[in-house]
This record gives structure tokens, C-alpha cells and sequence, in this order.
């Protein structure tokens, strides 16, 4: 393990921690040979209790030699700044949400419970700055509650407007406007995608990624008994919980459907239809807010016999079922025959 730079110096290999990375740069300015380690995936036995720095030392030689160390990709001191940047951006999100739980339990607490639908909106804003306490004490806490809400309000516009400076700014300007483009994921998001994973080039499968970021079920196996429990949770938290709100903010689940069904017959890259060489196919209308209508009256025909519509719009029984005593097979709508002015069915029946 000798350095190409200081022959006969030992490589060092620090384990990641708050320092790691700056004694990394310090060493790779000084021509000294570095890799940084991560502490997870170091291999420990079960029964080794006894901890040393001495021991420390000579357990990491010895799996260096061996190869059964993982190196970490060391971020460059912009990528590291701008993660911080927008770490520090979630930590304002969080004591925001913390300082709202905090003023809408103590109106909760005195009666005063929010009715009005959604809070946190304009209207709720409204009720709030209408409320009003003939207790000294009561209002000095609820504009203190209200003073520590407004300002993480002002941190967070603030923080978001030093981010917005990065969007465009290399190495996160490409990866920023890409995942920008998916549903669910705005430039904030991106960013932080961006600056939480570094390079992306690292990870040739989608298994690898979800690894990386700890979204694949832990698993505990033997011979034929397979376990999976919850995820890993492994990696970085706050690129696990950018990925969780992005998917969460998905309106409509992604849906797969066969080329066949969507493609009309005789129409395709080369026939006009959508793809490669035709226009583009028409985007699906996101729904409207609420429940749909084709679910809110649902069993409310339960029991009746089988209908199709007619030319007319209306209900009518199709010649395939079991016609009514006295029409014909294969009579025409009776409402169409009416409006077209040909005689109207004749009832047959003895």
C-alpha cells in the first residue's frame, strides 16, 4: 500500500465523520494518497468488544490489504457547500412545521379549533390574525407563538432565494433542469438531489441507487426461508426524504398500458401516430380536486338488467339479451325511431 507520491508511506484511510473530508483535501494537497472510508460498510466481528485506537489502526491495515474496504467519493468543497446549503434549508422547513404544531395546539388547547378546511392558507392566515385574547398572559403567548412562526416563515423565503442562485450555476445546472422536468419535483428539490447524490454516473442500475439511498427492504435469509423487513434506511436522510416528497406529490400514479391499446391499428412512427417521426401524443388532463364522478354513485343501479345506450343517449336493451315480450329482434331505438318519423314499435304481445 505504498503512496505513489511519498514511496514506503502507508496510504492512509480515515473512516467519514465531521473531518473526514477535510483531512482528505488536506493530504491530497500535500501529494499524500487518501481514501476515505464509510464506517457502515467496515467489517466488525460479532465477538470483538475490545476497542483501541492501536487496534483500530491495525484491524483497517489489515482489511486494506485485503481489499474489504469501500472508498467513498469525496465531494469537491462547492458540492459540499451548496448540500449544506440546502440541509440547512430542510432544518428551517422542519422548525417551521414544529413552530405551526405549536400554535395551532394552543388554540386547540383554549377552543378554538381551525374549521374552515385546509390550514396553512390564506384563509386560514386570516382566522388567525382575527383572533384575539382578554388574558394578558394568553395573548402575550400567542404573539410570541405568532413572532417565532413568522420568522422561520422570512428564514425559509430568504434561504430559498440563496438557492435559487445555483439552479443554473455548473456542476447542478444539467442535473436541475432534468429532474426538474418530472412530475413531482421542483427546482428546490432538484437541487438537492443534485448536490446529495454528486455523480450520478456511480450507479449503473436503479437497484444500485435505491441501495445508495435506502429504500430496498432489508432481507434475512437462509436456505430456503426468505425475510424481508422494512427498508435499510441506509445513506443519506435527507436525499431518502427529498425522494419520498417528490413521489408523494405525484397527483395520479403512473400507469402502464400496452402500445397496442393506445396506438390505433395502421398508425405508428411511420403512420402519423405518436412516436419517433410523428407528433407527439396528446398529454391525459390531470383530474379536478375531489372524488370522481364515476365513483360517488357507485351500486346505485345494483339489481338491474344489463342496458346499452342507445343512438338516442338513453338506456336501451340491445338485441343480444332477452328482448321484452312484444319487440321485435333488432328493432331500432324506440326514442331515434320517433325523432326520425318512422313508425313507432308495435307491441306484438297476445
Amino acid at each position: 500500500m505504498a503512496a505513489s507520491a511519498i514511496p514506503g508511506c502507508c496510504e492512509p484511510a480515515p473512516s467519514t465523520g465531521p473531518t473526514g473530508y477535510e483531512l482528505a483535501r488536506l493530504l491530497h494537497s500535500m501529494r499524500v494518497g487518501c481514501e476515505v472510508i464509510a464506517p457502515s460498510l467496515i467489517p466488525k466481528a460479532l465477538g470483538d468488544r475490545v476497542k483501541t485506537d492501536k487496534r483500530d489502526c491495525r484491524r483497517l491495515a489489515r482489511l486494506h490489504r485485503a481489499g474489504e474496504l469501500v472508498a467513498i467519493r469525496i465531494p469537491s468543497i462547492e458540492e459540499e457547500a451548496v448540500r449544506d446549503l440546502c440541509r440547512a434549508r430542510g432544518d428551517i422547513v422542519q422548525d417551521r412545521t414544529r413552530a405551526r404544531h405549536r400554535l395551532s395546539k394552543f388554540l386547540l388547547r383554549h377552543g378554538r379549533p381551525w374549521r374552515g378546511g385546509n390550514a396553512w392558507t390564506l384563509t386560514h392566515e386570516r382566522w388567525l390574525l382575527a383572533q384575539r385574547f382578554d388574558n394578558l398572559a394568553l395573548a402575550a403567548t400567542y404573539a410570541h407563538y405568532r413572532a417565532v412562526l413568522d420568522a422561520r416563515d422570512a428564514q425559509l423565503l430568504a434561504i430559498e432565494a440563496d438557492l435559487a442562485a445555483w439552479h443554473a450555476i455548473p456542476p447542478f445546472a444539467a442535473a436541475v433542469h432534468r429532474l426538474a422536468a418530472y412530475r413531482g419535483s421542483t427546482r428546490p428539490g432538484a437541487l438537492t438531489l443534485a448536490s446529495e447524490v454528486g455523480d450520478w454516473r456511480r450507479f449503473g442500475r436503479a437497484a444500485a441507487f435505491a441501495g445508495f439511498c435506502g429504500l430496498v427492504p432489508s432481507e434475512y435469509s437462509s436456505g430456503a426461508s426468505t425475510r424481508r423487513g422494512h427498508i435499510t434506511k441506509t445513506g443519506s436522510a435527507h436525499l431518502r426524504a427529498q425522494l419520498v416528497e417528490s413521489a408523494s406529490r405525484l397527483p395520479v400514479p403512473p400507469r402502464r398500458r400496452a402500445r397496442a391499446a393506445r396506438t390505433p391499428a395502421g398508425l405508428g412512427p411511420s403512420g402519423g401516430g405518436p412516436g419517433l417521426g410523428g407528433p407527439a401524443a396528446a398529454v391525459r388532463p390531470l383530474p379536478a380536486p375531489g372524488r370522481p364522478q364515476g365513483f360517488q354513485e357507485r351500486g346505485r343501479h345494483r339489481g338491474r338488467p344489463p342496458s346499452s345506450l342507445g343512438s338516442c343517449g338513453r338506456s336501451c336493451w340491445r338485441p343480444d339479451m332477452t328482448r321484452p315480450a312484444g319487440t321485435l329482434l333488432g328493432a331500432r331505438c324506440p326514442v331515434a325511431a320517433r325523432r326520425a318519423g318512422t313508425p313507432p314499435l308495435q307491441d306484438r304481445s297476445p
